[in-house]
């Protein structure tokens, strides 16, 4: 069938199709479509109607949810949400992902690492996704403020969520989703222990925001600032021997 991809192996013919709407967000459209059709039909306020309208055809927009061909190599490091790179420093991993938090899993190395910032407008697909294929080890949820998430305090400041996945080997990847100016929910698929495969998804942040990424010690990053991601598409890096070394030390 055009349009359809069947796997990362050139098979299929691809093309393009309408993206399907995520179930977490069809709620809201149909919400945003009642509301917009009040003034239309009951008070013929076509002033009013067609922009709420339009409006809510964004809704639809905002949670729409298309299908990612995720590069297989084994030390790729994928993007885990669409957006423009908006800083890579380096930065000591949140106190969340590095203390022993009783499950038996010791979290990441204390240490400076590399952070890669996602920063996803309201044009952006919100879908965001797993780094890398592992076993979720933590999902942390801190309340916070809802600042511009471009911020770089956004990261310390803001409602955020940490997620933390293992590899087989011990390797672990970090990654925080913080909610911005107007996001005001983050919403997970997965718990601690699922097992998950690169590129799958993982949750979504409601309306504009960011996630970061930290990078293993030795990892460099394969992006640059201002450089746009596509979510389980894009490498942002690739685990090196230092790197590996790392993982397997914890």
């Amino acid at each position: 069938m055009a349009g359809e991809i069947l796997d990362n192996k050139g098979r299929g013919e691809a093309g393009w199709s309408w993206p399907p709407i995520h179930p977490e967000g069809r709620k809201y459209g149909v919400i945003a479509v009642a509301i917009s059709l009040v003034p239309l039909l009951i008070f013929d306020w076509e002033i009013i109607g067609w922009p709420l309208l339009l409006l809510s055809i964004g809704v639809f927009a905002f949670f729409r949810d298309p299908e990612r061909v995720v590069p297989q190599a084994e030390n790729s490091i994928v993007a885990p949400a669409d957006g423009v790179v908006s800083l890579i420093t380096t930065v000591e991993p949140p106190t969340e992902l590095q203390v022993d938090d009783g499950s038996g899993f010791a979290g990441l190395p204390p240490g400076p690492v590399t952070r890669i910032s996602i920063f996803m407008s309201v044009f952006d697909v919100h879908i965001n996704r797993a780094p890398i294929a592992g076993t979720v080890r933590r999902l942390v949820y801190i309340p916070g403020k809802f600042v511009n998430a471009d911020l770089d305090k956004a990261s310390e400041e803001n409602e955020r969520q940490h997620l933390l996945i293992e590899r087989a080997d011990g390797v672990a990847i970090g990654f925080t989703q913080i909610a911005g100016l107007i996001a005001r929910r983050i919403v997970p698929f997965v718990k601690p222990g699922d097992t998950v495969a690169k590129g799958q998804r993982v949750g979504l942040i409601r309306f504009g925001s960011r996630v970061d990424v930290y990078l293993p010690a030795g990892t460099d990053p394969k992006v640059l600032m201002g450089q746009r991601c596509i979510a389980g598409e894009t490498v942002l890096a690739e685990l090196g021997a230092q790197g590996l070394l790392e993982g397997v030390s914890q």
